[in-house]
């Protein structure tokens, strides 16, 4: 038998018993962890109304008015913990436009080519957004940032502009950013508070004005209803 040094028997207990104190607290916040990123886990799809409301631009001797509109978004989502989520969206909304000339002394005499120029358009909007979110209770507010495209399309049958113009379609990269809440109603079911800005190169849709080409930014506030899976 190895001989041991009075006290040093009970010392090497008590560090096993330190370590496996300390093994223990480790393998409860892990799980722990886990618990709260299965407890925050979610799948949905929701869809939501909302208005549209765009800054107007100034650039290239333009000056480019956006209508209000309202408009629609469909969201499918998928939340695996608090800081890892991800969606893709769709949203549709009018974007009629309308272009002035900032140079009015460049204007030929009775060309009328200064006149204020309308187009009527479609805007659709695909994105794929990063989503944080936290529950607290049956509320789970989130916050999100993405990237997409945004396609203003003139409306059919729309082949030209007040001036006998052509009229064409615009595809501008979109940076959106944006936060809500969910609130749980039933099991499955929930309505969706959020707002959402896009921002984006100003559309150019006729070729009597150039565009802006300056950044503009819409905002848009959301109420809608998901389903969780």
């Amino acid at each position: 038998m190895m001989w041991e040094p009075p006290g040093l028997g009970s010392q090497n207990q008590e560090d096993e018993v330190q370590t496996r104190s300390i093994s223990s607290v480790l393998l409860a916040v892990g799980m722990a962890l886990s618990a709260c990123g299965l407890s925050n886990a979610q799948t949905d799809v929701a869809a939501s109304l909302y208005g549209d409301f765009t800054e107007n631009s100034t650039g290239n001797g333009t000056t480019q008015s956006p209508s209000n509109a309202a408009g629609f978004l469909l969201e499918a989502r998928h939340i695996r913990n608090p800081v890892i989520g991800y969606e893709a969206t769709y949203a549709f909304n009018r974007a009629n436009q309308t272009y002035r000339s900032t140079i009015p002394t460049s204007c030929p005499v009775g060309s009328g080519i200064c006149l204020p120029t309308a187009v009527s358009a479609d805007a659709h909007e695909v994105t794929g957004d990063w989503v944080a979110s936290l529950r607290i209770a049956n509320l789970k507010p989130f916050a999100l940032a993405g990237a997409g495209i945004l396609i203003d399309a003139p409306a059919g049958g729309q082949s030209n502009t007040n001036t006998n113009t052509n009229t064409s379609t615009s595809t501008k990269a979109v940076f959106v950013y944006g936060a809500g809440v969910d609130w749980g109603l039933l099991p499955h079911i929930g309505l969706r508070l959020q707002y959402r800005g896009n921002v984006y190169r100003a559309p150019d849709l006729t070729s009597a004005f150039s565009s802006t080409g300056a950044f503009t930014h819409t905002a848009e506030p959301m109420i809608g209803a998901y389903f969780r899976f």
